[in-house]
């Protein structure tokens, strides 16, 4: 191994690879601190070439790889299993503050942003707030440079709309979450940088008037409508206590919540006034209880400050059970009125937290237990499976999915097991078997091993 190490920084140099144990501590154990593993060093190149030699080393020791970019996974993805030995490789690339020096503007953004990275981004095909207008991450990459698990690099950084020569490669990599290659480049789709941000906090009357008021705003101002947030009370009231009770838009104690985002590139008074017809007939129709828009940058900066919170104020309230689950819009509030009372009745005490992107159906569903009502469990696992059960079947029978954005790692598994049919396994084991024969690339997570 001392052998393995000394090549290696012949390829990175002596301070692209890290072997001391505190040095790797932050990159085997992922950002909720749920999975912790080992790993023989972290590798950082500086180049594709050193990348390729890099998993040419690696393939000759048979030493698995582990990719990695920000490492703010959520399901376990990036990091390795205890007792690898993997070799971890870091390729870093801020996107969003070229693109803003460029004039341009990157949609992709979500809570990490300023700790994730592009490459990341790409291999779990990442989603966040902007997804109803401008797609996820598939949506916006043009081209990709790649890295293969033979060493080769495949060359597809074109830039163009439209290419209808053969299968369309890049889009083997996005969302495969480093299991058949290594991104090092990519061509990405930018759009016209919008000078002009409104956004407003409303207050529903409901699930259901939400759904409702997602289609008015579509029909009215579809191509302007950036992003369409929701959030229950207790979560409001949750992200408020652990951010030290800054102002809240509206009552925290009202039952629904919802952010919206317009943005334009011109006229922002027709914009503005549009919004604001748009609400006074959602309140004429009962749609909305209450509304406030944002006089200012600053005011529109603390709602999104009170939503990109939501993931550590849970962290700070006890034991979530999270899921990232994705259903037809119109089926939304069925889900809800289905799962809530089931959970509720099952676990005495829980508290149900529903923040999402309503816009494009994905909510992050997340049944909350006291730190003291989680130690009490016999078998807390048993819980999780339990509520994990409960929740993926309805939303399996409502034509939905276990993992709307955040991948599969190796906390969905037995979810690809139970829910994937063996002919979807049986095809990405081959497309693993075919491009990565010797399994180095992140072995052990998306595809679960066949059953004998």
């Amino acid at each position: 191994m001392d052998a393995l190490i000394k090549s290696l920084v012949q390829i990175a140099g002596e301070t692209g690879v890290l072997t001391a144990a505190a040095d790797l501590d932050a990159f085997v154990t992922d950002c909720r601190g749920s999975y912790k593993g080992d790993a023989k060093c972290l590798v950082r190149p500086r180049s594709t070439e050193e990348v390729a030699a890099v998993v040419a080393l690696c393939t000759v020791h048979s030493v698995p790889i582990q990719p990695q970019g920000g490492n703010t996974g959520l399901t376990g993805a990036s990091v390795p299993y205890p007792g690898e030995g993997s070799v971890i490789l870091c390729v870093l690339a801020d996107v969003q503050r070229a693109a803003i020096e460029a004039g341009r503007y990157y949609p992709v953004s979500l809570g990490a942003e300023g700790s994730c990275q592009i490459g990341g981004n790409i291999a779990t095909n990442a989603g966040g707030t902007g997804v109803l207008r401008y797609g996820n991450t598939r949506e916006n990459v043009l081209g990709l440079e790649v890295v293969l698990p033979d060493a080769t690099i495949w060359h597809g950084l074109r830039g163009l709309r439209k290419n209808n020569t053969g299968f369309d490669l890049k889009h083997l990599f996005i969302g495969s979450e480093g299991l058949l290659g290594i991104i090092t480049a990519a061509t990405l789709k930018l759009h016209p940088l919008n000078t002009h941000n409104i956004s407003t906090w409303l207050a529903p009357a409901g699930i259901d008037a939400a759904v409702e008021l997602l289609g008015v705003f579509q029909a009215e101002l579809g191509p302007q409508l950036s992003a369409f947030e929701t959030m229950n009370g207790p979560q409001l009231q949750m992200v408020l206590k652990f951010m030290s009770n800054p102002p809240s838009p509206l009552d925290p104690n009202l039952p629904w919540h919802i952010l919206a985002e317009f943005n334009c590139a011109s006229n922002e008074a027709g914009l503005r006034n549009s919004v604001e017809q748009i609400l006074q007939t959602a309140f004429s129709r009962g749609l909305v209880t209450d509304a406030v828009i944002a006089a200012s940058e600053a005011q529109r900066t603390s709602m999104w400050d009170l939503r990109h919170n939501v993931t550590d104020a849970i962290k700070a309230a006890g034991r979530g059970i999270s899921h990232d689950i994705a259903v037809p819009v119109s089926k939304i509030p069925e889900f809800l009125r289905r799962i809530t009372p089931a959970l509720e009745q099952r676990f005495a005490g829980v508290q149900i937290i529903i923040v999402g992107h309503l816009g494009d159906g994905n909510l992050h569903f997340v049944p909350v237990f006291t730190n003291a009502a989680w130690a009490a469990f016999p078998d807390p696992d048993a819980v999780i499976d339990e509520v994990h059960q409960l929740t993926y079947g309805v939303v399996n029978e409502l034509g939905g999915t276990f993992s709307a954005e955040h991948g599969i790692g190796r906390y969905l598994l037995g979810e690809m097991r139970q829910y994937k049919s063996e002919t979807e396994l049986s095809l990405m084991r081959s497309i693993k078997h075919t491009l990565d024969p010797k399994g180095l690339f992140n072995p052990g997570k998306v595809i679960p091993q066949a059953l004998n």
